[in-house]
């Protein structure tokens, strides 16, 4: 006599309804409810500075840019009109021009600088610290203060720089006061400035470097150029990048250097956007003009800063 089995399966040979949750991937990344407030409590004070210091000041910007508005009188609709002069505003031209060529020039040297600075001191010789500190030094000292000190520097009479020219018979140079000189002498202050943030974030990034690549590339008979060239600079690509971006941001804002040493002269020659923007606000008191101003300065540094992603990209997957 045989027998069907038409009953339920005993429990220890049922399937599983579902996975357990701790199994599932999405349920793994999920936070538990004090750990999504702890996430936003801490989230708090960058968010409120963000939207009070950033968001709404770039929200009013562009509203005001429509209007013609002197802080005296009521604001007038103008519509496009701010926009449409700026395309015919020599002023605006030349401050763009000073802008593009002073980031031209200080990125790409600023960055060579500071990375073969980084190089150097990534190396066990004596006084590191010390030298790690003097070059951070400049970054860590106001702006304005550093720029004081160069006047003085720069002085066509008394200045340091041309004292010391002169012992080699070189003519005293009026360095802030020729249309020649003056943009280059901001240059090279900005270059200064700027090297020990770009140092120290270069010597973080080549701390990331795998010793045993660099000894494995040696023992292949590499030299030491081509153990940077294969090894080093493509370990360091993410901070490279990060560089260059903060780098090129940071060079179109280019403000209390032109304010304190040359205010723009001689004869625009570095008249820059920064400067031009607050001229226009307060000293001429054309406030929505300069906040049109402000919105291309803008829209220009994004898509720079897009452009410089995308280069980046493409050859990185090149």
């Amino acid at each position: 006599m045989t027998t069907t089995d038409t009953g339920p399966l005993p429990a220890t040979r049922r399937p599983p309804r579902s996975a357990p949750a701790v199994h599932s991937p999405k349920a793994a990344r999920a936070l538990t409810r004090p750990q999504r407030r702890a996430g936003w409590l801490l989230l708090a004070p960058g968010l409120a500075h963000m939207t009070l210091f950033v968001a709404v000041p770039m929200l009013l910007a562009l509203g005001f840019s429509f209007f013609e508005y002197d802080f005296l009188q009521a604001p007038r609709w103008v519509g496009l009109d701010n926009y449409r002069t700026l395309l015919h505003d020599d002023r605006f031209h030349t401050a763009l021009w000073n802008t593009t060529l002073y980031t031209v020039v200080i990125v790409p040297v600023g960055m060579a600088l500071a990375l073969a600075i980084a190089l150097g001191l990534d190396q066990k010789i004596k006084a590191r610290a010390f030298f790690r500190t003097a070059y951070y030094l400049p970054h860590m000292t106001a702006t304005v203060a550093v720029a004081v000190v160069w006047l003085w520097l720069l002085d066509p009479n008394a200045g340091a720089l041309n004292n010391f020219l002169a012992l080699f018979g070189v003519a005293r140079v009026n360095w802030l006061g020729s249309t020649t000189w003056a943009l280059p002498a901001i240059m090279a202050l900005g270059i200064w400035q700027g090297l020990g943030t770009k140092m120290v974030i270069y010597l973080a990034a080549l701390q990331t470097v795998p010793a045993e690549l660099k000894e494995a590339a040696r023992l292949d008979g590499a030299n030491r150029w081509q153990v940077f060239r294969n090894v080093t600079w493509p370990a360091i690509a993410s901070g490279n990048l990060f560089v260059l971006i903060t780098s090129v941001i940071f060079s179109f804002q280019v403000f209390e250097q032109v304010y304190v040493m040359t205010r723009g002269g001689p004869i625009n020659s570095t008249l820059v956007l920064t400067y031009d923007i607050y001229l226009n606000a307060f000293t001429r008191l054309k406030f929505g003009y300069a906040c049109a101003e402000a919105v291309v300065f803008l829209l220009i540094i994004g898509l720079v800063t897009l452009a410089v992603m995308r280069i980046n990209r493409g050859a990185r997957d090149a």
